[in-house]
């Protein structure tokens, strides 16, 4: 399982002094960045392609508050792909160091291409990427987001 160790910071706070739902979306968001920068999608490459990952949907289902300065595990895994990988759909956990769910991250998207801004199928080695992804139980078969495919 791909994750990695954050804390909830003085920003990610809320005024009920727990961590705000924006914050599990960025936390999100930066996990899934980790992922590609290394497997060799840092994000100057994704500039060189010209292609930049897309959020369609976020999905958050809360199960425990997350605390200032508390310690959480992210995970990231696939729930859904098409064959072509111009879809997917990406579930991150975010876990208290017990093991606990704290909230449950689940992004629906696909590649947008920089300078004709339309979804396209990504390069080989980037579906190799998201195909090394471990698979969630309820995984999912995408349709393509490329018409004629």
């Amino acid at each position: 399982m791909y994750s990695k160790t954050l804390f909830a910071g003085w920003g990610d706070m809320d005024f009920n002094s727990h961590m705000k739902n924006t914050a599990f979306l960025d936390k999100s968001a930066d996990v899934r960045m980790m992922f590609f920068a290394e497997n060799g999608f840092p994000m100057a490459e994704f500039s060189r392609l010209k292609i930049g990952p897309v959020i369609m949907k976020d999905e958050v289902e809360y199960q425990k508050e997350v605390a200032l300065l508390q310690e959480i595990i992210v995970t990231l895994a696939i729930a859904g792909l098409s064959d072509d990988g111009s879809r997917f759909i990406m579930r991150n956990e975010i876990l208290r160091p017990d093991g606990r769910l704290s909230a449950k991250v689940t992004s629906t998207g696909g590649w947008l291409d920089l300078a004709a801004r339309k979804l396209v199928a990504p390069s080989e080695a980037l579906l190799a990427a998201l195909r090394s992804l471990p698979r969630t139980a309820d995984f999912a078969l995408l349709s393509s987001s490329i018409k004629g495919r």
